[in-house]
């Protein structure tokens, strides 16, 4: 060649000569996987990134390859970025270098890099993941909050321990207890343990929620059912399962909003929330089927017996006063309406809530 024409073409002829087709079918040339007539195949393809006329790879290309999989990386749902750790020949989008100028023996090699890291930042979504949560609490295959086979365990663990109601059961399986409990907490939210929800009060444990409710309704249909203490919400959406309509009064307003905030994804028809003094019940709303009080008094209310229907029931926790060196004890107490001004009492099991108080805070 000339001089002039060595600076055009500065490539020898020996580098001209096609180089022979691989048996994987990928173009020695591209790095583009071609089917039987020679034309690109409509999997597997690897679009050129430093060409902003090509599509990008993306969409289920590549990710939708068979045996593809190994070493993609995944996404959080809630922040987007890439769990995956860097391989030393991963090329990320927009990082590689132009290779206009690279010998031809380079290019196959290029395009496989681009075609790694193309099938690399494709999400890879499992059929049945869950997509969205309580806010702030990040999901993933391994935590799986929102799968109903979490909350079925829960269930098996009661019913293992003595719960025997159908009805409360299938309430508790669906309900997602995780979106009552702080995000730090989540991963707590299936155990059998009361979890804090501020303001000194908690979300009681569930085994004390299927055992009250189990005692308010048992062989009965609830029409009209009050709760005292709504707290997070978390026990008026689990007999919103069981009641034609649940009314839920709390009396400190931070909560009642927070209750409210919870129960809004659910979008569930039949609570109805208020705010004010528990002690005091809702005679506009009276009476009521059953009335369950989630918080504990020496007492239980004379205006909440009053506002219990004949044959209806009231489970609360009753406090005993300290003993002179002893600490108080909470005996968890049934009381059945027998006439207009008859009541009959049980003291049940040993548990623990937080002290009833009266007015609003």
């Amino acid at each position: 060649m000339t001089g002039e024409r060595t600076k055009r073409f500065p490539l020898g002829l020996a580098d001209l000569v096609r180089e022979p087709r691989r048996r994987d079918g990928l173009d020695s040339r591209h790095g583009e996987a071609r089917g039987p007539l020679g034309g690109a195949g409509k999997t597997g393809v690897a679009k050129d990134v430093a060409n902003p006329s090509v599509p990008r790879a993306g969409g289920g290309i590549g990710a939708s390859t068979p045996g593809r999989t190994q070493g993609a990386a995944h996404k959080s749902p809630v922040s987007g970025a890439s769990t995956a750790p860097a391989r030393p020949n991963d090329v990320r989008r927009g990082n590689a270098a132009p290779h206009a100028a690279q010998p031809a023996t380079h290019l196959l090699q290029a395009s496989a890099n681009r075609s790694a890291a193309a099938r690399s930042n494709t999400p890879q979504r499992t059929s049945g993941t869950p997509t969205s949560g309580a806010p702030g609490v990040p999901l993933n295959s391994a935590l799986a909050l929102t799968s109903e086979r979490v909350r079925e365990r829960m269930v098996e663990r009661l019913r293992a321990n003595g719960i025997a109601d159908a009805r409360v059961l299938q309430a508790l399986a669906g309900v997602p207890r995780h979106m009552f409990v702080d995000p730090g907490l989540a991963t707590q939210a299936y155990e059998d343990a009361a979890l804090p929800i501020g303001h000194q009060q908690t979300i009681s444990k569930p085994s004390v929620v299927a055992r009250m409710l189990e005692l308010a309704g048992t062989g009965r249909t609830l029409d009209r059912v009050l709760e005292i203490g709504t707290g997070c919400g978390y026990q008026a959406a689990v007999l919103s399962q069981i009641a034609r309509d649940v009314y839920s009064i709390e009396r400190i307003k931070p909560l009642y909003e927070r209750a409210k905030r919870n129960l809004r994804p659910l979008r569930i028809p039949n609570i109805r929330l208020h705010y004010g003094d528990g002690r005091l019940g809702l005679p506009s709303a009276a009476p009521f089927d059953a009335i369950v009080i989630a918080a504990a008094g020496f007492d239980v209310p004379q205006a909440l017996l009053e506002q219990l229907a004949i044959g209806g029931r009231l489970v609360a926790p009753v406090a005993s006063p300290a003993s002179a060196g002893g600490e108080a004890t909470q005996v968890l107490t049934l009381v059945e309406r027998t006439g207009p001004a008859q009541w009959r009492e049980s003291r049940l099991d040993r548990v623990f809530f937080v002290p009833l108080k009266s007015g609003v805070i």
